[in-house]
């Protein structure tokens, strides 16, 4: 060894092993308080447990589901706002789980930066804790990875990772028994939710709008607070609603939106026929739109339009399924019916959205 060169430290190289550890100490209490049966939600081990049995289950079927926040993340990054990120990150996840028929169990988290901000990232996994506790889902673990060179300046990059669980039988949709005639039920969204940003960011840098300057499609809040708006979780009304009975299928409406996501719950045969004029979606989507001039067959394929959720139930049963929604604070609405269809399920359009 050199002797006149002094010794390199990870720290030299630009990965801070006391900014990591004390973000561990931070967001040990968040992870504590999502402890429920079957998990005691303790970090620090090398892998998450979780125990079926504790958490009540016979014969049970895992979902597991992993998302991102996608370029949603870039407007928090530029802005600072970081408080319904990590809400996105864990509703893109237990969303997509409980429209299987099952029960979130429990989640982990992978925060990758280029250099840590520890109270940036303690803002971000608090949320996630906040919102595993309302889905009743325990934060069992997750990493924290500081990559410099990998990422510039304050970017940093979030992946989410749920499982679930449904007694086998129960798991939807239920295909076969899926007739034409049920009804289909939408149930609305928060706002755009955390898909079509890419498309998002363009129309705010073309438009000349400031993410700072108050929302030009009113609300009162600036136009990154009414963007970032954090996506809805349904996993307890959804719940609720599984137990009332009558759900034949649900469809998280994500990327590719209702034209993309729905059919994907379908049998052959059968196609979903949306009535537009049905719901009036929030202001944000009409400024998207006319902004662009987007044609509203790229908003419906590209983002939720104001619905969320969409699910396929008997006409029986629809109204009780509409009153658990609405009981558990969610908005739901008659959206069409299933009719006769090709061999391939696509979605039959009515009516035009209300922008």
């Amino acid at each position: 060894m050199n002797p006149t060169k002094s010794s390199l430290t990870y720290k030299d190289a630009g990965v801070d092993i006391d900014a990591g550890d004390a973000l561990v100490r931070r967001i040990a209490p968040f992870a504590r308080a999502t402890k429920r049966a079957g998990a005691d939600a303790d970090l620090g081990g090398f892998g998450g447990l979780f125990d079926l049995k504790a958490a009540g289950f016979k014969d049970p079927v895992l979902v597991a589901s992993t998302d991102g926040v996608g370029t949603k993340l870039k407007i928090a990054i530029e802005t600072g706002l970081f408080g319904g990120i990590g809400k996105d990150l864990v509703a893109m996840c237990v969303n997509d789980i409980v429209v299987q028929g099952a029960q979130p169990l429990f989640f982990l988290d992978y925060y990758a930066t280029g250099k840590l901000d520890v109270d940036a990232a303690a803002t971000v996994i608090e949320g996630i804790a906040n919102a595993c506790i309302e889905s009743g889902c325990a934060l069992i673990g997750g990493e924290t990875a500081e990559m410099p060179g990998l990422y510039a300046g304050k970017d940093f990059d979030l992946a989410g990772f749920a499982v679930g669980a449904a007694e086998r039988g129960s798991i939807l949709p239920n295909r076969e028994a899926m007739t034409a005639g049920d009804v289909l039920i939408g149930i609305s969204s928060s706002g755009v939710h955390s898909n079509g940003f890419s498309l998002v960011r363009r129309v705010v840098e073309e438009s000349g709008a400031s993410y700072g300057a108050v929302a030009p499609f009113g609300g009162g809040k600036t136009l990154a607070e009414a963007l970032l708006a954090p996506t809805c979780l349904y996993v307890k009304s959804t719940l609720a609603a599984l137990h009332a009975g009558g759900i034949k299928g649900l469809a998280h409406i994500t990327g590719g939106g209702i034209t993309e996501n729905l059919p994907r719950v379908l049998p052959d045969g059968l196609d979903a026929e949306v009535d537009l004029s049905a719901w009036t979606p929030q202001p944000v989507f009409g400024w998207l739109a006319k902004s662009a001039g987007i044609a509203e067959q790229e908003m419906l394929r590209t983002f939720n339009c104001g619905i969320g959720l969409i699910l396929v139930a008997s006409e029986k049963c629809a109204g009780h399924v509409i009153d658990a929604y609405q009981e558990s604070g969610d908005r739901a609405t008659r959206l069409g019916t299933l009719v006769a269809g090709g061999l391939e399920p696509k979605v039959q359009y009515t009516g035009a959205l209300r922008l």
